[in-house]
């Protein structure tokens, strides 16, 4: 099969496009490949995706997008979703109600729980595999909808939490 832009090399890369459920297969060489992977990267870049993350769903609350401003950088979110990166540390508290669902669609969370230590106390292993199976086990009963055992379960995770905090 012969690609089917310059119709003269053998087509070893196949694109299949579903657009409007309507499926086009496109077949091409390797250079006219790499031509149109560099077109769509100009058209639909990461700024675009994440711009498209944010704006998914999400209303800002007590502002409009357009009057977010970082204090510190000057960033707006305008800018922000242009170019798909913060200006500096304080624009994730300008702009956190709009960050928090982009993060989660991202990562699967909002909030950043770090790696553990390589050097951890039995002890402190222990209690971390505890809170993950705990944590674990609630979301099963949750949507078991055994709620019974998800308060008993929220319990343990708040004891065990707390006295982590101690």
């Amino acid at each position: 099969m012969l690609c089917d832009i310059c119709a003269k090399k053998k087509a070893t890369v196949h694109l299949t496009e579903i657009v409007d459920d309507q499926m086009t297969e496109m077949h091409l060489c390797e250079d006219c490949a790499k031509e149109k992977s560099v077109q769509m990267e100009q058209q639909f870049g990461l700024a675009d995706l994440l711009a498209g993350l944010t704006d998914f769903g999400k209303h800002v609350k007590n502002h409009k997008k357009d009057e977010l401003k970082c204090h510190h950088c000057g960033m707006t979110y305008d800018e922000f979703r242009k170019l798909g990166r913060l200006g500096c540390s304080e624009c994730y508290e300008t702009f956190k109600d709009n960050l928090s669902s982009l993060l989660k669609k991202i990562h699967g969370a909002n909030n950043h729980l770090g790696k553990a230590p390589c050097k951890l106390t039995a002890q402190a292993r222990k209690k971390i595999d505890s809170l993950q199976d705990f944590k674990t086990q609630l979301l099963k009963a949750i949507q078991l909808e055994n709620f019974e055992k998800a308060a008993e379960l929220r319990d343990k995770i708040r004891e065990l939490e707390s006295k982590g905090k101690k």
